[in-house]
Parts: structure tokens; C-alpha cells; sequence
């Protein structure tokens, strides 16, 4: 749901529930009211009015048991101005609609209507006189002149006023008492669900824009504002892995370039030694200037050999080599590059076996060139360090139910433990001897990204004395139809 409807609605919530929370209130207060005060008063109340009534009817009654003329003599009017002061009333004697006496002043429009108010009223016993309320009490005489005579007996009713205005007072304070709280908590809500949230994300901003992406940023607030901090927090992952991959880069390509010119020195400055001795004229013979040119040449194509491991090296880690998978017969395949590197390992006096220990045919998706250099680059470090007097190398062919094991195993020296976990890291050797040898010292490193790029892994196992075990594990396919 939007903000703006949030906010509406829990603000329309607001004034309903006040309004809810301040009936309820009136309720209650009414009740406790009429429980503390109200019966006492009801009674008093009640018992005045019954007074006044009772006393009223009483004169009525005596008024009409007498003679119209009876109620013009002075001594009676005196009394009934005794009696009806005492009851806090009013009388009035009319003839044909004519004041003759009375004991309060009303005027003829009053005196008018309650003739007419209380003229047959049999179930009425108030009326309204000058904005007050009167109880009343009517005597009626027909004179033998064919005159009508009336006794009006009027008695205020004193309402209790206070209480409503108390009452009112009440409702009216508790509804804005109530009113802001709600609105209090509404903004509370709103503070505490996006105006907190978007104060600490502006502050995250400020950090990230300083260079701090270690400040993490908490999904806290309403959906939006979470959302929002969702987002960011993703971005602020994103790009402190963009920062640390650009500095691994920067690292990798400062290390590269200070391993590969140091690596390059050597046979650089062999080169120009052999050339400088032909020009300065060591080398006097046909023969001796041909050994020369070779051992130049020789270097020169390491030189090359080294630069193309370092290009090759550098676009797969910036992961910028593409592949080209094929679904391939895992045995034929490796059935192919044991035929392609048998003569020239028989040339150097190595025996190279390819020995499969598969069940059936088992198939891996590859990309054959870039696997041909894996095998290549293993091969070749194998073909460097086996027993020189009766060199041999095995390639093996296992699986597992989900993977296919290929393992390439010599019968050289051996890898002590301690420099095991290294051997797959850039321009590692694994001692003196070896740092002589010839190559980038880039090759393991160069297949582990390539195997690791097809989704396998390669490991090693060796041990002084017992030769060296280089393991590739890759995934299976479903056999079938291979290209």
C-alpha cells in the first residue's frame, strides 16, 4: 500500500476511533455520575416536584369547590398568595380572558397562551412560558352570565443545567485530549516506519559517499521505505565487491607485471649475451655462431611462450575468455590427447598410458580447446619432473555417480606437503631446482581457472619419493549421442 493511502487511512482511524473512545468516555462518565451524585439529586428532585404537585392539585381541588365570587374576595386571595409563594408557584384569576389578580406579572401573549395550552389538557402537565418551563394547575368557572372564569396555577420547574454543561465540557475535552494522542501516535508511527529509517539512510548515504561500504544498512520501516533499504544495502554490497575486485585486479596486475619482468629478465639477458658475443666475435665459427643463433632462438620462443601464458593468464581471471561447451565422450577424447603427446613423450624416453577404469561411456560438456590446454600444461610440468632414467606418466580415468575423475600421475620426485597447497598459485615453484626450470611458471594456474571455469575443481597429491597425483573432477551428462 502507497504512503499517502497509509497515512490517510491511519489518520481517518484516528478521529473514528477518537470519536468511538469519546462515546464510550460520555457512557462511563454518565454512569459514574448518576452513581455518585445522581440519585440524591433525583430524589430531591423528585420529591420538590411532588410537592408541588400534591400542592397544586390540593388548591386546584379547594378552588373549585367554592363560587367564582367566592375566589374575588381579598381575604381568599390573600391566602392563595400565602399558598402558592410557599410552593414557589404563581396564580392568576381571569375572567373572559381579563386579569383580575395575580401574583406575578406575565405578559398577554404568556397569559394567552397558556390559556390556550392549558385549555382540555388532559395528559399534559407543563408547559413553555418565556423560555422557562411551567407546571400547572387550571380551575375553570361558567358564571351564570354566561362568562368563563379561570384559576391559573404556574409553577417554575428549575432545571439542572450543570450537569449537561459538565457533560459537554467532558466530551468535548476528552475528544481533543484523545484526538491528539492518536494524531501523537500516527506520527510516532510514521517517525518511527520512515522518518527514523530515511534519517539512517541518509546517513549511510554519506558514509558510502566517504568510501565507508563496511556500514551495513538494517531493512527497518514501512514497505517502501524497507524496500528502499533493501535496494540499497544491494547496491552497497554490489559495489564493495566491485571495490575489492578492483583492487584484487589491481593487485593481480601489479604482481603479474613485477613476476613477468622478473621471469623475462633471465632469458632476455641471455639473448643479448649470445648476440652480443656473435657481434664481438666469441663465437668465430660457422658452428659455434649456429649454436649461438639456437640457444637465442630457443629463448626467444620461451620469451613468447611466457608473454602468451601472461595475456592468457589475465583475461581468465578478468573472466574475459570465452568458453565453447560440447557435450564429448569423456575416454575418446582423452583417448586423443594421450595419441598427440605419446610420440613426443617416447622422443624424451617417458611412457605415457592412458588407462580408463570407467563402467560404461560417460560424457562431459567441455570446451575442447581450452581443456587441451589444461592437459597440455599438466603434462608438460609431469614430462619436466619424472624419474629421469625410467620416466612414466598414467593417465587415469575414474567417476563417481555425478562426476568424472581424470587423474595425470607421475613418477617423479614429489611435492613436499608444506608447498602442496601452493603449487596451483601464480609463478609458484616449489624450490631452488625448480626455479631454474623453463616456463612462465604460470601453467597449474592457468588450468585451475580454466577447470574452475568449466565448473570442476583440481587438486593434487603427492608426497617426496612417491611422484605427484594432479586430479580433475568435472560433471557428468547423460550419455547419449556425443559430438
Amino acid at each position: 500500500m502507497q504512503l499517502t493511502k497509509r497515512f490517510f487511512l491511519m489518520n481517518t482511524l484516528a478521529v473514528l476511533l477518537s470519536i468511538a473512545l469519546t462515546a464510550l468516555a460520555a457512557v462511563i462518565f454518565v454512569a459514574a455520575y448518576t452513581g455518585l451524585f445522581g440519585r440524591e439529586a433525583k430524589i430531591h428532585e423528585w420529591q420538590r416536584a411532588f410537592e408541588v404537585r400534591t400542592g397544586l392539585s390540593e388548591i386546584q381541588r379547594e378552588a373549585q369547590s367554592l363560587e367564582f365570587g367566592q375566589l374575588l374576595e381579598q381575604t381568599y386571595q390573600q391566602e392563595l398568595a400565602e399558598r402558592v409563594r410557599a410552593l414557589g408557584a404563581h396564580a392568576v384569576l381571569l375572567k373572559n380572558r381579563e386579569v383580575l389578580y395575580t401574583t406575578h406579572t406575565f405578559s398577554k401573549l404568556d397569559i394567552e397562551k397558556s390559556l390556550l395550552l392549558t385549555a382540555g389538557s388532559d395528559h399534559q402537565d407543563t408547559l413553555e412560558l418565556g423560555g422557562k418551563t411551567y407546571m400547572f394547575a387550571r380551575a375553570s368557572y361558567e358564571l351564570p352570565s354566561g362568562e368563563d372564569g379561570v384559576l391559573l396555577l404556574l409553577a417554575p420547574l428549575e432545571l439542572n443545567t450543570g450537569f449537561p454543561l459538565l457533560l459537554g465540557s467532558f466530551v468535548v475535552g476528552f475528544f481533543v485530549l484523545t484526538f491528539l494522542l492518536m494524531n501523537a501516535w500516527v506520527s510516532y508511527r510514521f517517525s518511527r516506519g520512515i522518518i527514523l529509517p530515511v534519517t539512517r539512510l541518509r546517513n549511510a548515504a554519506v558514509h558510502i559517499s566517504d568510501g565507508d561500504l563496511d556500514f551495513g544498512i538494517a531493512e527497518e520501516g514501512e514497505d517502501e521505505v524497507r524496500e528502499l533499504c533493501r535496494t540499497l544495502e544491494l547496491m552497497r554490497i554490489k559495489l564493495k565487491e566491485s571495490v575489492y575486485l578492483q583492487r584484487k585486479y589491481d593487485e593481480n596486475r601489479n604482481f603479474l607485471v613485477s613476476s613477468i619482468s622478473h621471469d623475462l629478465k633471465t632469458p632476455v639477458t641471455s639473448i643479448k649475451g649470445y648476440i652480443e658475443g656473435i657481434i664481438d666475435g666469441v663465437a668465430r665459427t660457422p658452428e659455434k655462431r649456429a649454436e649461438y643463433l639456437e640457444t637465442a632462438r630457443s629463448k626467444a620462443v620461451l620469451v613468447n611462450t611466457m608473454i602468451d601464458d601472461l595475456l592468457l593468464y589475465s583475461k581468465l581471471d578478468l573472466q574475459q575468455l570465452p568458453y565453447h561447451f560440447e557435450r564429448t565422450d569423456l575416454y575418446r577424447y582423452f583417448e586423443d590427447c594421450a595419441a598427440e603427446y605419446r610420440h613426443e613423450f617416447e622422443l624424451a624416453g617417458i611412457t605415457l598410458e592412458l588407462m580408463s577404469e570407467l563402467s560404461a561411456p560417460a560424457a562431459v560438456y567441455i570446451d575442447r580447446e581450452r581443456l587441451k590446454r589444461v592437459v597440455q600444461n599438466i603434462l608438460d610440468n609431469a614430462a619436466k619432473y619424472v624419474n629421469k632414467t625410467d620416466g612414466r606418466v598414467d593417465l587415469i580415468l575414474r567417476e563417481t555417480r555425478t562426476s568424472a575423475i581424470i587423474e595425470i600421475r607421475d613418477n617423479g620426485p614429489g611435492i613436499p606437503e608444506g608447498d602442496l597447497p601452493h603449487i596451483f598459485d601464480r609463478f609458484y615453484r616449489v624450490d631452488a631446482s625448480r626455479k631454474s626450470a623453463d616456463g612462465s611458471g604460470l601453467g597449474l594456474a592457468i588450468a585451475k581457472q580454466i577447470v574452475e571455469g568449466h565448473g570442476g575443481t583440481v587438486w593434487a597429491r603427492s608426497a617426496p619419493g612417491e611422484g605427484t597425483r594432479i586430479m580433475i573432477s568435472l560433471k557428468k551428462s547423460g550419455m547419449g549421442e556425443t559430438t
